[in-house]
């Protein structure tokens, strides 16, 4: 399945109705987003079931601004609506299909719970959450299955 770009005008359509939604937010100037770019889509035609979104944030700045992304490539994800995680930094093939798998295997009942959060539409964003959501406070470093500090 080929990427999806987003801007303000789909940014939630797109997240609210897909079951997982990866974003990456990237930069036409930046290398490593030239480097992250082929292993996006070749995950992207591996797991088909899930939406990859690609953000250019110089053209849709409001987006990066409401996700205080500031380094490319930054990959945020959305499982059911809400963000689950939000990170900036290159992942080499390897560390996308765990982040993947470990989005897929998420408890999202603990996570709504542990997050003060009752359903999918009442957490549905109109735009990126401002800050840097997640299911951990601190290093991002999870476990398996899960996303669960290691």
């Amino acid at each position: 399945m080929p990427t999806t770009p987003l801007t303000q005008q789909n940014f939630r359509t797109v997240v609210a109705t897909n079951h997982i939604v990866l974003v990456d937010f990237w930069a036409t100037w930046c290398g490593w987003c030239t480097r992250f770019a082929p292993v996006y889509e070749a995950s992207s035609q591996t797991h088909r079931d899930i939406v990859y979104a690609t953000v250019e944030a110089e053209a849709e700045p409001a987006l990066a601004a409401a996700g205080q992304v500031d380094r490319y490539p930054w990959i945020m994800a959305f499982r059911e609506g809400m963000l689950v995680y939000t990170q900036a930094g290159f992942l080499p093939a390897d560390q996308l299909e765990e982040l993947v798998q470990q989005i897929r295997w998420m408890d999202m009942e603990t996570f709504r719970r542990e997050h003060g959060q009752s359903s999918p539409e009442a957490t549905a964003p109109t735009e990126p959450p401002a800050g840097r959501a997640g299911p951990a406070p601190g290093p991002q470093s999870y476990g398996w299955p899960g996303l669960r500090p290691a």
